[in-house]
């Protein structure tokens, strides 16, 4: 059976190679074919790689179209001896090279295909081994194992349990190149990745918009479909360790803007992942799910507003409430950033929701929040007085163009159409205090005291708010001293300053 795969270059997919592994009495059968656009320009009509039972090299075949030049490569392995056939342009030649043939890997150039005998190799290869290999027809290279992680890469049909290795490719004359390598439980390929050519080729069931890579879980996580509004919503429900036979308080997470997954992955910090086995361990039940059209949900996020994302969340919460085991009195939301806005307004509409939460979330209408967190950003630009005023007066009117549908003639095009969507439409109108009023729920306000994309005044405006309410509920804030807006310990509460320390914590590159 063929697995395909898609080429992509800087980011951007620029053909596809179909591969396929067999095993049969004479051993394993690596075939490939495909093409690849410019600036490559390569068509592989067939490839063929074929090793014994214990993935010692017998043969490669080959025949290929590069930038309209056709040729055709056969090389045999006989112990430390490598025969090869090859016809370029028209022109036939023959090669013999002296190898080191025990436990040979044959790659062939700019190919994908055969880097199914690397990946079903490295399955146990130990970091530091040294595997030869042959670039057929020219020179053996030897490639130096390193560090393995392990990685869950959820698709729609099942979890795969992945492995990445970093190899480097050592070639005479030339620097030495890194390749990471994914293979899946079976050892079968399914990412090729060279960072320094910004090349990969990745197979189509991780390369699916539907695929997500696990950042965290823990024992016992269910995934589930949530029916929506025409449409189903991909989630992940933790359970306490031990539950003892109970009804058991219920919590639902909702994300913050953009294309927020389950996890509400952030500069590589999986928010929701840790908030979730957190409350798991506390003993609640935790359900966490891909924004519309992100992740595994379906549906379309392009023309969605704040009520449509609060609309997904109503049904998330009936999902819950009807789920055996759960005590529906005790169901609350716990919504994040911008989540905070879509959890008050869901919570003046459905009376199952039992409790809010609020986590760095805004306090002030969109169009105020907007604009601080645009002075915010030009207080640490080294734009001019001038140009700071200019950027001010420009956002207020496109603030305005967009609340109002006029005045768009004083906006850069460019701009508009950034701007002129139904989100961000919604966001400036949205009004905490107002929507507040009709919130009957008990209200819990967690704020971070180093938050800069939400400023701690936020708190104070919806505590005045919840505390004004037409019925009254009790009431709590939180402020959290040297925690941001991620939620996680900081010193400054900058961006960047988060990505550092999660590199330091983690001990991993992000990017």
């Amino acid at each position: 059976m063929f697995s395909r795969f898609t080429i992509f270059f800087h980011a951007l997919p620029v053909g596809t190679e179909q591969i396929a592994v067999e095993r049969g009495a004479d051993g394993w059968t690596i075939t490939g074919g495909g093409q690849i656009g410019a600036p490559f320009d390569l068509v592989t009509r067939s490839l063929q790689v074929r090793y014994d039972q214990d993935w010692k090299p017998l043969e490669l075949a080959l025949d290929v179209t590069a930038r309209r030049d056709v040729t055709t490569l056969r090389t045999t392995v006989s112990g430390t001896t490598a025969t090869s056939a090859v016809t370029a342009s028209g022109t036939p030649a023959q090669k013999v090279d002296t190898i080191d043939g025990a436990d040979l890997l044959l790659l062939p150039g700019p190919f994908f295909a055969p880097y199914e005998a690397v990946a079903a190799r490295l399955r146990t290869a130990p970091a530091g081994a040294i595997l030869p290999a042959y670039l057929a027809s020219r020179v053996s290279i030897a490639i130096t194992v390193g560090a393995s992680v392990q990685e869950q890469i959820q698709t729609l049909a099942r979890l795969i349990d992945a492995r990445r290795t970093r190899i480097t490719i050592g070639q005479p004359d030339l620097p030495p190149l890194d390749v990471d390598v994914w293979g899946d439980e079976t050892g079968r390929l399914l990412r090729v990745s060279v960072p320094a050519q910004s090349l990969d080729a990745v197979r189509e069931d991780i390369a699916s918009v539907s695929a997500r890579r696990v950042t965290i879980s823990r024992a016992g996580d269910e995934q589930v479909r949530i029916p929506a509004n025409g449409f189903s919503l991909a989630g992940t429900i933790s359970t306490p360790a031990s539950r003892g036979g109970t009804l058991l308080p219920a919590v639902v997470l909702v994300g913050g803007p953009g294309p927020a997954d389950r996890d509400e992955t952030v500069f590589g910090i999986p928010i929701f992942g840790q908030l979730a086995g957190a409350l798991a361990d506390a003993g609640f039940l935790v359900l966490r799910y891909d924004k519309r059209g992100v992740g595994q949900s379906g549906g379309r996020d392009e023309v969605a507003t704040l009520a449509d994302f609060a609309e997904d969340l109503r049904a998330a919460v009936r999902f819950l409430s009807n789920r055996k085991g759960v005590d529906r009195r005790r169901l609350a939301v716990v919504g994040h950033s911008e989540g905070g806005a879509v959890a008050m307004l869901a919570a003046d509409r459905e009376d199952r929701i039992a409790a809010l939460v609020l986590l760095a979330s805004p306090g002030m209408t969109g169009a105020e929040l907007n604009l601080a967190q645009v002075a915010r950003g030009l207080e640490r630009s080294n734009k001019g007085e001038t140009e700071k005023l200019a950027t001010i007066e420009l956002q207020k009117k496109i603030q305005a163009a967009v609340l109002t549908g006029k005045g768009w003639e004083d906006v850069p095009p460019a701009l508009r159409q950034q701007a002129d969507i139904p989100w961000f439409r919604s966001f400036l109108a949205f009004d905490p205090a107002r929507i507040m009023r009709e919130v009957d729920q008990p209200v819990l306000v967690v704020q971070p005291l180093l938050d800069t994309q939400v400023l701690p005044v936020n708190a104070d405006r919806l505590e005045s708010a919840a505390k004004a309410r037409r019925r009254a509920a009790p009431v709590e804030v939180v402020r959290l001293p040297g925690v941001n807006h991620l939620l996680m310990p900081a010193n400054t509460g900058e961006p960047e300053g988060v990505a550092r320390r999660w590199r330091r914590l983690m001990h991993v590159n992000i990017g």
